[in-house]
C-alpha cells in the first residue's frame, strides 16, 4: 500500500509478504544513493540470564559466511562498489544495513539478506569472534565515560535484562556454545518478527520482489505485534560507586522513565532540550558556563516499550563531584517546583523540530525511521505529523511532566577515583 506519507517529494509504501515480512521502502528520486537494512525485533532483553550477550555475539557471526559467501566475499561485494555494511545490537532490536548507490541496491539486497537467512554459523567463526567479543568488554571497561551508563541502568532495572550489558560479559560469553547461538538464531530470526527497509532512488515493487527472493526465513503469516507493555520491576534508589584511576569522575544520576509509546513523549523531548540537551540548557549553563565545574554535562532519557530512563549525566574533577551533585539536585528540584517559561517552551520545541527535519538528510536516517516507525510504534508519522505533534506540546504539559519525573526517587551511578 502507499501510506499517505509525503516528504519532500517522496513517497513512502509498505507491504507485508506472505511469510509476515514486512517491506517498507522511500522513494526520493532526487538521490543518487540508497540505504537498505534488515531490522530484527529482537534484541539482549529477549535473552535468557545464561544466554547473556547471544544476540551481540550472532550479529557479529552473521557477518563471517554464508553458504555461497565467505566473509571476505561479504564485506569485499559491496566495497567493490563504494558502498559499505555494518550492523549493531540494542536491547530490543538489531539491525543490519548497507548504503550503496542506486544502481547496486540489487547487490546489497542479495549480500545482506543472504548474510541475515544464510550463516552458517561456522565453529572456527564463533571462536575467532568470541576472542573479538571479549575484547570488546575488555575496551568499554576501560571507556568509564561509556561504562559509568550501563552501571547506572543496572542500578534502576537490576537482574532484569534491561540491566544487562549487551554485550553480555566475560562469563556469559566465554562458556556459550554454537549449538546455543545457533538455537537462537533460528527461534528468534523469523519473517513475523523483522522489517526490511530502504529509503532513496528506488522502485518499491523491485525492492519488495528482490527481499522476496533473497531473504529465506521461516514465516507466520501474521506480522508480529508490538512487543508486549508490561510493568518492568525496578531497584530501590541507590548509589553504586566503582573506584577506577582515572582523571575525570563519572556520574549518572536519574530514576525510570516513561515507555516509548507514552503520549508524553513529545514533552519528554521539549523538557530534556530545556534542562540539559544543549548549550543554551540549564544544566550545561549553570554548571559549565557559570561555574566551569564540568566539560560534559548532559540529560537524556531511554526509553524502551514498557518502561525507560531519565537521567544527567556530568563528567568533573574528582574534587568536584559533590558540588556538581549538588547543583544538579538543585536544578531538579527548581524545575520540579516551579517548571520552565514561555520562552524555554519555544526553544525546546524549535530544538526538537530542527533535529527531527535536520537528522533526515540522508538515506540512512530515513531508512532508519521507517523501520523504527514500523517495528517499534507501529505506524510511520511524517515530517509534517512529526512537526504537528511536537507544536502541540502545551506548557502545562511539559511542567507536569517535570513534576512527576523529576520527583521520583533517584538512582546514582559514579565512576572514578572517589
Amino acid at each position: 500500500m502507499t501510506l499517505d506519507n509525503r516528504d519532500g517529494g517522496s513517497t513512502v509504501r509498505r507491504t507485508v509478504l506472505p511469510s509476515g515480512l514486512r517491506v517498507l521502502t522511500e522513494a526520493i528520486p532526487s538521490m543518487r544513493s540508497v540505504s537498505f537494512g534488515v531490522w530484527v525485533g529482537i534484541g539482549s532483553r529477549d535473552e535468557a540470564p545464561e544466554q547473556a550477550g547471544v544476540s551481540h555475539f550472532l550479529e557479529h557471526l552473521l557477518f563471517k559466511g554464508t553458504e555461497r559467501r565467505s566473509a571476505l566475499d561479504i564485506s569485499a561485494q559491496i566495497e567493490a562498489v563504494g558502498g559499505e555494511t555494518n550492523a549493531f545490537t540494542t536491547k530490543e532490536y538489531t539491525c543490519y544495513y548497507a548504503r550503496v548507490l542506486d544502481e547496486d541496491l540489487p547487490l546489497a539486497i542479495d549480500v545482506m539478506c543472504d548474510l541475515v537467512s544464510h550463516s552458517v554459523l561456522d565453529a572456527a567463526d564463533v571462536e575467532t569472534e568470541r576472542g573479538v567479543i571479549l575484547e570488546e568488554i575488555a575496551m568499554h571497561d576501560d571507556e568509564p565515560g561509556d561504562e559509568v551508563h550501563d552501571v547506572f541502568a543496572e542500578a534502576v532495572y537490576g537482574a532484569h535484562p534491561l540491566g544487562r550489558l549487551i554485550s553480555g560479559t566475560a562469563e556469559t560469553i566465554a562458556p556459550m556454545t554454537r549449538a546455543q547461538i545457533e538455537g537462537f538464531y533460528h527461534d528468534r530470526y523469523l519473517a513475523p518478527s523483522i522489517v526490511v527497509a530502504a529509503a532513496g532512488n528506488l522502485d518499491h515493487d523491485v525492492v519488495v520482489e528482490l527481499v522476496r527472493s533473497n531473504l529465506d526465513l521461516a514465516g507466520g503469516g501474521t506480522p508480529s505485534p508490538l512487543r508486549p507493555v508490561a510493568a518492568v520491576p525496578t531497584q530501590a534508589p541507590d548509589t553504586v560507586v566503582r573506584g577506577k584511576d582515572t582523571e575525570q569522575a563519572h556520574l549518572v544520576l536519574g530514576c525510570p522513565g516513561i515507555g516509548r509509546l507514552d503520549e508524553r513523549r513529545f514533552a519528554l523531548g521539549v523538557l530534556n532540550n530545556v534542562l540539559g540537551g544543549g548549550m543554551s540548557s540549564r544544566l550545561f549553563q549553570e554548571i559549565r558556563e557559570k561555574r566551569g565545574l564540568a566539560y560534559s554535562v548532559y540529560s537524556y532519557s531511554s526509553q524502551y516499550a514498557d518502561t525507560g530512563l531519565f537521567a544527567v549525566y556530568a563528567g568533573c574533577a574528582p574534587g568536584k563531584v559533590d558540588e556538581v551533585l549538588e547543583l544538579t539536585r538543585a536544578e531538579l528540584a527548581e524545575v520540579a517546583a516551579k517548571g520552565f517559561t514561555e520562552a524555554e517552551l519555544a526553544r525546546g520545541k524549535g530544538m526538537s523540530k530542527g533535529s527531527y527535519v535536520l537528522g533526515l538528510e540522508d538515506t540512512g536516517s530515513r531508512m532508519s525511521r521507517l523501520a523504527k516507525g514500523e517495528l517499534l510504534y507501529g505506524g510511520v508519522l511524517s515530517v509534517d505529523e512529526l512537526l504537528a505533534r511536537v507544536d502541540a506540546v502545551t506548557l502545562d504539559q511539559v511542567n507536569s511532566l517535570a513534576t512527576d519525573l523529576l520527583t521520583r526517587p533517584t538512582s546514582l551511578a559514579v565512576i572514578g577515583p572517589v
